[in-house]
C-alpha cells in the first residue's frame, strides 16, 4: 500500500461549503491512469486533480471527474495552484501543462485571488440544434452555439437560467459534450449568470465550472461591449468568476478555501 497527501479546497468562493469541491493529490511520479480515476471515484467530487512536477518547474496536471477524465478544468485548477501556492508562500507564478490546454499560467492579484491564463474557446453557431438538447431542457433557448467542451443554451432572463429543469437521459445523449445555460444578468453586480449540466461526463449540475468561462467570457465581452466581466454560477452552491478577455487568451480568478487536508491509502 501506498500513502498519497490530499487536499480539498472549496473553489470559486471566500466561504466554506459553498463554489466547487476539489481534491488535489500531488506526487513526484505519475499515477497510473486506472489508479487516478479509481481514486477520483472515491473521492465522489467533480474533479480531482493530479499533479506531476516536469522540466523547467512546469506541473503536469491531469483532472478526473468521478466516471472519467475530463480534457479541461478550470476550478481545480484553481484549487492546485491554493495548494501549491500555501507550500510556496514566496512563489509569484505556477506553469501548468496539460494536453488538451497546452501550457499555461496562474498568479496571484494584487487582492489575493487567484488568476489562471487560458486559451479562448470561444462558442460558434449551430446550423441544427440536437432534438436530444431540446428534449432535455424544460425551457426552449433563444440560441445555441457550441464549442469543443459544450453546447451553450442564451435565455432571455435569468429567471430561465435559474428554473430551468433537465432530462438527464437525454443530455447524456450529447456525450461528448455537456451543457451550459446562460443569460445576460439581473441581478447583483454581475455581468451574466449561468449553470452547467454534464450527464454525459461527471454528473448532474457542476456547482462552478471555470473551464466553461473560456467560452462564456469571450461570448458576452461580443455582446455586452466589454471585456471585464463579472460572473455568476447560479448552482446551489453558488460561485463568483472574474473573467478578463485578452485577444485569444481568457484570465479567470477567484478565490479558494481550505476544507481538507489527509492522507490516502491505495494499492
Amino acid at each position: 500500500m501506498q500513502e498519497l497527501d490530499i487536499s480539498i479546497i472549496d473553489a470559486f468562493t471566500g466561504e466554506l461549503f459553498r463554489g466547487n469541491p476539489a481534491a488535489v493529490i500531488c506526487t513526484e511520479q505519475p499515477l497510473a491512469a486506472e489508479l487516478m480515476q479509481a481514486i477520483a471515484t472515491e473521492n465522489n467530487l467533480s474533479e480531482t486533480a493530479f499533479l506531476v512536477p516536469g522540466p523547467e518547474g512546469r506541473h503536469h496536471i491531469r483532472w478526473f471527474s468521478p466516471i472519467t477524465e475530463i480534457a479541461f478544468c478550470g476550478h481545480a485548477t484553481l484549487a492546485s495552484a491554493f495548494v501549491l501556492f500555501k507550500q510556496n508562500p514566496e512563489q509569484e507564478a505556477l506553469h501548468f501543462y496539460a494536453k488538451a490546454v497546452g501550457n499555461f499560467s496562474v498568479t496571484q492579484t494584487a487582492k489575493g485571488k487567484i488568476q489562471m491564463d487560458f486559451p479562448s474557446r470561444k462558442p460558434l453557431p449551430l446550423d441544427a440544434v440536437p432534438a436530444d438538447l431540446l428534449a432535455g431542457l424544460s425551457i426552449a433557448p433563444l440560441e445555441v452555439l457550441r464549442n469543443g467542451q459544450a453546447y451553450f443554451v442564451v435565455y432571455g432572463s435569468e429567471a430561465d437560467v435559474r428554473a430551468v429543469s433537465r432530462d438527464n437521459a437525454a443530455l447524456a445523449r450529447l456525450k461528448p459534450f455537456d451543457v451550459v445555460v446562460t443569460s445576460r444578468a439581473q441581478s447583483g453586480p454581475y455581468d451574466f449568470v449561468s449553470r452547467y449540466f454534464w450527464p454525459a461526463n461527471g454528473g448532474d449540475e457542476d456547482p462552478v465550472t471555470g473551464s466553461i468561462h473560456t467560452g462564456l467570457a469571450p461570448f458576452w465581452a461580443e455582446r455586452l461591449g466589454k471585456t471585464t466581466l463579472l460572473a455568476y454560477q447560479a448552482s446551489p452552491r453558488g460561485g463568483v468568476l472574474e473573467c478578463q478577455v485578452l485577444g485569444d487568451r481568457v484570465q479567470i480568478a477567484g478565490q479558494a478555501v481550505p476544507y481538507l487536508t489527509g492522507r490516502i491509502r491505495c494499492p
